[in-house]
């Protein structure tokens, strides 16, 4: 198939809307509110017209937003009311005779051109996008009639992947829902268990050393930092699951059961021994819930280390309560874990069809022969 390529500078200039702004209330977009890759709004932010912030542009339902600062981020959003984003926020306003927002928004959502912006910025601290090349990079411009195809194809996908997010929320959701069943709220103890500072109950040990260069990653031994899996490698230090507390760093109280064998950094802490009144399970969830980044230091870095949380008081409810909880948090997690897998799976596919959808692959005889079993199978994902 055969279509025309225009450079994004000519088919979806920078304009910003010159409608009057009209109400009491405006919506401010600024880029926290973006949730990346699905354009999805988190939050709204309405301010007051007469209190517009600097460095902000006006748009409406016929631009469509691109994120120019740290563009691998992906954050592309396609407006359907008037309001006012910050000016990282670009406002494209395709030409209607030629493209077709919800294509173009796609097309800058796909792989292919995420691989572009990410190569395509400048500045280490701030990295934004070199807007001299984006107006350059020419994309697929078809008939409007093929893109309203596409479109439609792309948008019946899309949704059976919001479909698959909402269920997560839900799963995710479930556990502390899980944990506070069986023992309350940890805050104040409505069950009445013993409780106990964790100097009592556990011992903490920072782990080895091991930078991502010194790292085989051909090795398939999981390599926990400070926020779970970094890396992998390998050597073990651990042959049987570990409990991992992040120790440096903004993720720093992050808790973690490593796998069966494992590697765990010295950006991290382990729990080298633990009273046997608790079971590993219990023990990962309630450090879990007790939020130990709240203890860290600010002095430089945020910090924890043993000193830090011992004085921590936490609850030791009986032994056979806990290993009830850890059987049923054992069932949770691994469906929440098979229902990952589906998620890849689903995102997979839908990165197919996106390659397809922006090389001219998606035909009307591709789409005959293969579009309603590839559907089929996202829709069969979407409720694993």
């Amino acid at each position: 198939m055969s279509w025309e390529y225009t450079k994004l500078g000519v088919v979806a200039p920078s304009k910003a809307s010159t409608k009057p702004i009209s109400g009491n209330e405006l919506w401010h977009l600024t880029l926290d509110q973006l949730e990346s890759h699905s354009g999805q709004i988190i939050e709204k932010k309405i301010i007051d017209p007469t209190g517009r912030p600097p460095s902000t542009n006006l748009f409406d339902n016929g631009n469509v937003l691109y994120s120019k600062l740290r563009p691998y981020l992906n954050k592309v959003h396609v407006p359907v009311c008037s309001g006012l984003a910050t000016s990282e926020l670009v406002p494209l306003r395709p030409n209607p005779q030629k493209l077709d927002r919800s294509f173009l928004s796609y097309f800058l959502r796909s792989q292919k051109f995420l691989s572009f912006a990410t190569a395509c910025v400048a500045g280490a601290k701030m990295p934004r996008m070199v807007m001299r090349r984006f107006w350059d990079y020419e994309i697929p411009v078809p008939h409007l009639k093929e893109q309203a195809r596409i479109v439609e194809l792309l948008d019946q996908a899309d949704a059976l992947r919001k479909l698959r997010t909402q269920a997560d929320e839900k799963a995710a959701r479930i556990l502390p829902a899980l944990f506070h069943h069986y023992f309350g709220d940890p805050q104040n103890n409505s069950k009445g268990f013993q409780k106990s500072p964790l100097g009592d109950l556990i011992k903490v040990r920072s782990g080895n050393g091991l930078t991502a260069k010194n790292m085989n990653t051909n090795g398939g031994i999981p390599v926990y930092g400070g926020n779970g899996i970094n890396g992998y490698h390998d050597e073990f230090m651990f042959e049987y699951p570990q409990i991992s507390i992040g120790r440096v760093g903004a993720y720093c109280g992050a808790v973690h059961i490593t796998e069966e064998r494992s590697w765990i950094t010295d950006n991290a802490l382990f729990v080298r021994e633990y009273s046997d009144t608790l079971v590993l399970r219990y023990l990962a969830d309630a450090l879990h819930f007790l939020d130990l980044n709240r203890y860290a230091g600010r002095a430089g870095q945020p910090l924890i280390s043993g000193n830090r949380i011992y004085p921590i008081e936490m609850l030791v409810p009986p032994i056979s309560l806990q290993q009830d909880y850890a059987n049923c948090a054992k069932q949770l997690t691994t469906t929440i874990k098979d229902t990952s897998i589906s998620k890849q799976k689903l995102e997979d596919l839908f990165q197919l069809l996106l390659h397809r959808a922006f090389n001219g692959e998606l035909t009307a005889q591709w789409r005959e022969d293969y579009m309603s079993e590839l559907v089929e199978e996202m829709a069969i994902q979407s409720k694993s």
